[in-house]
């Protein structure tokens, strides 16, 4: 009998769009950790940023999520950063998760930018206190930070958010593997509708 903890990994982002690379960064987070859930959380303002401009609303960020991840039963989209008032807190989310899911090992789920800034985050003794962080990383791995947990995962997906953007913008041809085709025809057909073609 398994009587190990539920592990649910909490994945948050601008997800403008969500791309290839997110999804094989999740995949691989789920196959190193033996994660059981992996919930993707749009974010509606970074607390960092001053305006968040995206080149999708939040309803459509969550509807391409949404296409996405259907493939994959382990994970799910929650619009809950989208219906808290801005900026988005990451503690908050934890929050709420660790109370929806009191006897849960709950993840976070970041690459490595967010990792070397993670001390500047809002109650930052609190989400160590509360998580193990998965860090994606290209080529060397981070430096551990003393007293908190992690697991370090590489790998080295090309997709690009903002060359994706400007593509689909400009109609240029994208690599094949950077857009699930359900999402790719989605974004296309918002942009073409909002254009007026």
């Amino acid at each position: 009998m398994d009587t190990r903890c539920r592990r649910v990994c909490l994945f948050g982002g601008s997800f403008d769009p969500v791309h290839a690379g997110h999804l094989h960064i999740a995949a691989a987070a789920k196959e190193k950790c033996g994660l059981d859930e992996l919930i993707f959380l749009p974010a509606a303002r970074s607390p960092f940023k001053q305006e968040q401009n995206t080149l999708f609303t939040d309803e459509q960020r969550l509807e391409l999520l949404q296409l996405a991840a259907k493939d994959y039963s382990w994970a799910r989209v929650s619009a809950l950063d989208l219906e808290l008032p801005p900026p988005s807190w990451s503690w908050r989310l934890v929050e709420h998760y660790h109370h929806t899911f009191p006897r849960a090992e709950l993840y976070w789920l970041m690459g490595t930018d967010q990792w070397q800034q993670l001390h500047r985050w809002a109650r930052y003794d609190y989400l160590c206190r509360h998580l193990h962080f998965i860090v994606y990383h290209r080529g060397e791995a981070p430096q551990p930070r003393e007293g908190v947990h992690a697991t370090f995962i590489s790998g080295n997906h090309s997709a690009s958010s903002t060359a994706i953007r400007l593509a689909l913008q400009t109609g240029s041809d994208l690599p094949a593997d950077w857009l699930p085709p359900a999402v790719e025809q989605r974004a296309l057909d918002i942009l073409a509708r909002r254009s007026g073609n």
